[in-house]
């Protein structure tokens, strides 16, 4: 037997056990929840997060951001997202590219993430072209598929600057004419007209076709597309502007937290001081809050920056993939977004 054989029929024993992610249609939490808001300690604090999450969800006046960072989308939880997209659960989403590209879009066109059934030595798992995430494992090659998508996409489209919002936007229009799964957070975003904006988006699977696309057309002394950074500052800071009222819903934290939290300092700075603080924030992590990083800092630290209310917020010190099912499930099925308007940001910056 050869060894590329040999290879293949290991490849395939460690990438046998697909993850299937968490439908929270298919159960109802609200129980839990409110058996939780009689506890103490995290669970306490995980049903006080859910209430005021379904305060959002309640006021008419607020237009609610998902916040994602980290890789609950890879361990079990893209569906979720999903599914709060498609019942009108939030309104924009601020994400890491890695959370929309390497991992929904990456599964859009039909690729999977998987179980570690074991994790052997990191060595073999790159001889075999095999990424992993703490306990998931991707293929590098049809990760790689996803990088020369990107490019392929970069190609296509008139070559100036984009906002992250509006590549985004064309990566949802590309799974709608050629995807291979209906439950994709980029697509059902496109669909319902959700703006998705990721403030370090090279910082992912996009960041390679990208590249080549540049190099590609540098060598032969054309002109190429770029990513805009100031536009995505711009354009998320001018639905805080417009949307008044505004809730949180973070996972994790690092850029994408900073980066909507300073849209009410940037409404500020361009002289519209009657722009109010972000009303409601929830954040679930687990990071420390010792060391003085973005990502734990509390929601209370953020009210000294002149961000979040002190007065309807909630921080969460639990990993995502463990409560997020329970708290969206509890949202869902208590049903105040069936009352909600559809508030579709990303028409905001149509041309007419």
């Amino acid at each position: 037997m050869s060894d590329s054989t040999v290879n293949d029929t290991r490849k395939n024993e460690l990438l046998s056990s697909e993850v299937e992610h968490v439908d929270i249609t298919s159960f109802d939490a609200r129980p839990i929840i409110d058996s939780m808001g009689k506890m103490s300690f995290t669970s306490r604090d995980l049903a006080r997060a859910t209430g005021i999450y379904n305060q959002m969800l309640a006021d008419k006046d607020c237009t609610i951001f998902l916040v994602i960072a980290g890789s609950t989308s890879a361990g079990g939880c893209m569906d979720l997202y999903a599914e709060l997209i498609r019942s009108n659960m939030v309104d924009c989403v601020v994400a890491t590219g890695a959370t929309i590209v390497d991992m929904d879009f990456f599964e859009g066109l039909g690729h999977k993430h998987y179980q570690a059934l074991e994790v052997p030595d990191d060595d073999t798992l790159r001889s075999l072209y095999i990424d992993r995430i703490y306990d998931t494992y991707i293929d590098e090659e049809k990760l790689q598929d996803c990088d020369f998508t990107i490019n392929k996409l970069a190609n296509s489209l008139e070559h100036r600057g984009y906002s992250s919002r509006e590549f985004i936007k064309e990566m949802g229009k590309y799974l709608v004419e050629h995807g291979k799964k209906d439950n994709s957070l980029v697509k059902l975003a496109y669909e319902h007209d959700v703006p998705i904006f990721c403030p370090a988006f090279v910082d992912s699977s996009a960041g390679f076709g990208l590249v080549k696309h540049q190099v590609d057309q540098m060598e032969k002394g054309e002109s190429y597309m770029m990513i805009d950074a100031v536009a995505d500052f711009r354009e998320l800071t001018d639905i805080k502007i417009r949307g008044g009222e505004s809730g949180l819903l973070m996972v994790g934290g690092g850029v994408p937290k900073n980066f909507i939290q300073d849209t009410v300092v940037c409404a500020e700075i361009l002289g519209h001081e009657d722009v109010s603080v972000h009303k409601y924030a929830v954040q679930i992590t687990v990071a420390d809050v010792r060391d003085g990083a973005c990502s734990s800092s509390t929601l209370q630290e953020a009210a000294s920056w002149g961000k979040v209310n002190t007065g309807i917020e909630q921080m969460v010190f639990a990993e995502a993939g463990s409560v997020m099912p329970l708290l969206a499930s509890d949202a869902y099925h208590r049903g105040h977004w069936k009352m909600r308007d559809k508030r579709r940001w990303a028409k905001l910056f149509d041309k007419s």
